[in-house]
């Protein structure tokens, strides 16, 4: 990922703002009337939706592939493949790819041979150690002498290219850019060479940088290593417990084999989906799609992830000790986000702790003043199979997790034992209805959100059947997912306690 914030933008991006009075009625028919659909003899799903407001479009691909698909030994290499899709193919990012490719080949050669004596742990040759990382450093220069950094990403932005960026979550990963309209071929073009011909070059520096991006924003920051472990501890079975950028251990043994057969399993076209909203006409669209993405040879997706996360049968709970400031995070297990209850989980957690006026907020941060933030977030780490329900609060000055905890558990149990009045249920709904309408407001919020659905839901129109399904929420609904969902025996808790350093 170019931009880390992008992992949480890519399902709430809200640019503009549209009148939300009335939106219970609001009517998208105009929206989903503007949208085509090709599907390409390879297997490609091409979503088109044309809107001539200006002259600009906006492009995003979709791989059906994320964390959660990562092989064992190799955790976070679907972020790890991310980068590689930005390293350029074999005629954009060289200056010669005959001479590459053979320099690469004996990178390849000598990490393996240093791979296997790292392996033998204490019983390693040290001399054979220092002799083979220093034929390896000089390998992995003399590659770099035949690459031209960042190509891809020049191009794009000599030709007016705005937002070039990707990002991988744990259930898939994407990438986008923004252009004018009359650069569309010059995107289909780029786009599927960068697939269909890839060269996974400079690898073993970009493998030192994600393990960088590795230290900096889990292993040296005390609150995202708190969540981690409070996530890997909920979860025993589904990989959804493994953090998106992988052990430390995987990315220092990464290899280029891996990557390739990696990639040849799932960036494959029936396993990827391309969205194109803007100033465009889908006839167009799909000749330009046939001649350059149809040299796409045709593979069958992957098998479906299998794994799913037993019940929880007892609360479970994660003590860490550091000299940060304190720091509480409870979880607890919830539906996917195309389950019938994922709409009223959504409410409640909204009504729990959002903004202000939210009983958390009130309660332990306005009034008790035992904390000094607290926050919600509705499917962590990600929503494609079931999640977590997420509260988190840092303690005020002079005060603990435990405090925290003790009152955000009588906010819960209040949701159980009281109905929301009316009105509140209504102001829940008007904020989810806002927000996601919001949403819609630029071309490239749409074309996420048309790509999401697409992959999630294996249907792009129920992204105009949301509302419906916020406005069906009721009072009863909430009060019966929060008994259903949030109990002591599903809840996992991770307390941060500070101590001298």
């Amino acid at each position: 990922m170019k931009n880390p914030s992008l992992r949480l933008a890519a399902a709430v991006i809200l640019l503009g703002l549209w009148p939300v009075s009335g939106t219970s009625a609001f009517d998208f028919s105009e929206l989903e009337n503007a949208v085509t659909v090709y599907t390409l003899e390879n297997g490609l799903k091409v979503l088109v939706m044309e809107r001539h407001d200006a002259p600009v479009a906006s492009f995003v691909t979709l791989t059906n592939v994320g964390g959660v698909d990562d092989p064992k030994e190799y955790t976070g290499l679907a972020h790890m493949l991310e980068h590689m899709a930005f390293k350029g193919t074999t005629t954009l990012g060289t200056t010669n790819i005959k001479e590459e490719l053979a320099a690469m080949k004996a990178e390849d050669s000598l990490w393996y041979e240093l791979r296997a004596e790292r392996k033998k742990g204490a019983f390693a040759d040290s001399t054979r150690l220092a002799e083979l990382n220093g034929a390896f450093d000089a390998a992995i220069e003399k590659a770099r002498g035949f690459v031209e950094p960042n190509a891809f990403d020049h191009i794009l932005e000599k030709e007016g290219g705005v937002s070039i960026n990707a990002g991988t979550s744990k259930d898939n990963t994407f990438y986008i850019v923004s252009l004018p309209s009359n650069r569309v071929e010059l995107w289909m073009a780029m786009e599927s060479e960068r697939f269909l011909n890839p060269v996974f070059r400079e690898m073993y520096r970009e493998r030192n940088v994600i393990a960088e991006e590795r230290r900096q924003t889990l292993d040296n920051e005390p609150i995202d290593r708190s969540i981690d472990a409070l996530v890997s501890t909920a979860y025993k079975a589904h990989p959804y417990g493994i953090a998106i950028v992988g052990h430390m251990s995987d990315i220092e043994n990464y290899t280029r084999d891996a990557v390739k057969e990696y990639f040849r399993k799932y960036y494959v076209p029936s396993n990827m989906i391309i969205a194109i909203v803007g100033d465009v006409k889908p006839k167009d669209i799909y000749n330009l799609a046939k001649k350059y993405w149809g040299r796409l040879p045709y593979s069958p997706p992957p098998e479906p992830l299998a794994t799913t996360e037993p019940e929880q049968k007892g609360e479970r709970r994660v003590s860490l000790e550091d000299p940060a400031q304190p720091f509480l995070a409870m979880g607890w297990h919830i539906p996917s986000s195309t389950d019938p209850d994922w709409p009223a989980v959504s409410a409640l957690m909204s009504y729990l702790g959002e903004g202000r006026t939210s009983p958390l907020y009130k309660n332990l941060v306005k009034e008790k003043k035992i904390a000094a933030m607290v926050d919600v977030y509705t499917g962590y780490p990600a929503d494609k199979y079931p999640s977590l329900g997420l509260a988190y609060a840092i303690p005020a000055a002079g005060h603990t997790p435990t405090e925290c905890e003790e009152q955000i558990l009588v906010e819960v149990e209040r949701l159980k034992a009281e109905l929301l009045p009316v009105e509140e249920v209504e102001k829940i709904r008007a904020r989810a209805k806002a927000a996601f309408i919001n949403g819609l407001n630029s071309n490239l919020g749409l074309a996420i959100r048309l790509a999401m659905y697409q992959n999630d839901w294996n249907d792009w129109r129920q992204l105009f059947r949301q509302l419906d399904r916020i406005n069906a929420v009721t009072p009863e609904d909430i009060q019966r997912v929060a008994q259903k969902y949030f109990t002591g025996k599903n809840r996992t808790v991770v307390t941060l306690n500070t101590i001298e350093s």
